[in-house]
């Protein structure tokens, strides 16, 4: 394999065969190719694109570029769930013990922070003791006991991937669907799923703005997984707001919390989590329709048993086992909390979710860089939804802040972010379509 001459092939649009990337991605997790061979495939690929065969090989070859995870003691149906970012969205926090109390294994492999957007694993360390890169064999113990595990990537997963995304950061090339759908897929293959489902997220907090554009990468995710052999779906969700009604890290700890139970019943948040867990339940076989999955759910939710997985799944992954009973003994709270008042009276009817997300990592809940450290207590609680009328001076948010000066800068950029108006908003639908 001569990579420049793959370069060259795909610089002019030519179709690359399966041998030909696999050889190329070998390479890149053996270190053999230079930053800028990389840089220049990526590029040519953000350019002339990939076919769906070229996607599926290349998808396939990053997910055998290391090690891949094998369940077969397990006698569950093994599934997942995927999100690409937004803000307030901790839907994975209870859809995988949701998941795991209807009969599926969850091996849940998820990120940090990206961006504006919260991330699952930052969340989950504002809980004491929970270790989110457990060995391999606590990780498939907790797994196969609790029936679900969430817990970080590990540098034996998809390694090329993980180089492949390092150029492309420094190299304007992290929007090209074909990397974007290799890059998540093949993570997901190497956790040895059989079912995938997929939340796309579109909207001004999401990374995809324009509908179509959000649709064409669910449908190139979609595509790639089933043609990778991973019976795969994708629900297209709006994030013109944040999706719980708090943003940060041990304030979305607490929401997950509240939800498991019964305290956020008839929310846009319940309407996602349902959503999924229905669409799990019925690609995986366990349930005969929607209809049939969203009431297994409800019934997890209201019988306690989600929660009692969620428990579980903290305590074997070294978290307190009492967390769910005793919340403020372990989630820190900041010393400040602020309301946010409305700045006039009216409906609140739109708002810069981005700006949110932004607003959180300006309180110290996100990084600026990759070895920033989190303070996990700030963030923002009590959101109000969209289509909500307020009074002058009402609370429309609680802020958490490490002090009044931080306080007083996040309340003044919060209600900002908002715009409220005399009339009655139409809104969107949370759940825009599913592919």
């Amino acid at each position: 394999m001569i990579p420049q001459e793959i370069i060259r092939r795909k610089r002019d649009g030519d179709e690359l065969d399966a041998a030909e990337i696999s050889s190329f991605v070998a390479a890149l997790a053996a270190g053999q190719l230079s930053e800028g061979q990389i840089g220049a495939f990526a590029m040519a690929v953000w350019f002339k694109g990939m076919s769906r065969t070229e996607i599926v090989a290349l998808t396939l070859a990053m997910a055998d570029s290391g090690d891949r995870l094998q369940w077969a003691d397990i006698d569950r149906p093994i599934a997942d769930k995927h999100s690409t970012g937004g803000v307030g969205d901790n839907v994975s926090l209870m859809l995988a013990p949701i998941a795991a109390a209807c009969g599926l294994a969850v091996p849940m492999i998820s990120g940090r922070g990206l961006g504006h957007t919260g991330g699952t694993l930052d969340k989950l360390e504002s809980i004491p003791g929970y270790m989110i890169t457990p060995d391999a064999n606590l990780f498939h113990k907790v797994v196969k006991e609790a029936g679900c595990a969430i817990i970080g990537q590990t540098g034996t997963l998809a390694p090329a991937d993980g180089r492949l995304y390092a150029v492309r950061d420094v190299t304007a090339t992290v929007d090209s669907i074909p990397l974007i759908t290799a890059s998540i897929l093949s993570k997901k293959l190497a956790a040895g799923l059989e079912t995938l489902v997929l939340d796309v997220k579109v909207g001004n907090g999401a990374f995809m703005a324009d509908r179509g554009q959000a649709e064409i990468l669910a449908q190139s995710l979609v595509d790639v997984a089933n043609g990778a052999g991973v019976k795969t779906s994708a629900l297209i969700t709006d994030m013109n707001q944040p999706l719980a009604d708090s943003a940060g890290n041990a304030v979305e700890m607490r929401n997950c919390l509240d939800f498991l139970a019964g305290r956020k019943a008839d929310t846009r948040l319940e309407i996602v989590v349902l959503a999924f867990a229905a669409e799990m339940l019925v690609k995986s076989g366990i349930a005969a329709s929607s209809d049939v999955a969203e009431r297994m759910a409800r019934q997890a939710l209201s019988s306690g048993k989600a929660a009692e997985v969620f428990a579980r799944m903290v305590s074997m992954l070294g978290g307190p086992a009492d967390l769910i009973e005793n919340p403020d003994r372990y989630l820190a709270r900041a010393p400040v909390a602020k309301p946010v008042p409305a700045a006039r009276s009216g409906w609140l009817a739109a708002c810069d979710a981005r700006g949110i997300g932004v607003s959180v990592i300006d309180l110290g809940g996100g990084r600026r860089h990759p070895a920033d450290r989190i303070d996990h207590r700030v963030g923002f609680s009590d959101l109000l939804p969209l289509g909500t009328h307020v009074n002058a001076g009402e609370p429309i948010a609680l802020v958490h802040a490490a002090d009044e000066a931080a306080a007083e800068r996040a309340a003044a950029a919060l209600a900002a972010h908002y715009r409220i108006t005399e009339d009655k908003p139409e809104l969107t639908p949370v759940i825009a379509g599913l592919i």
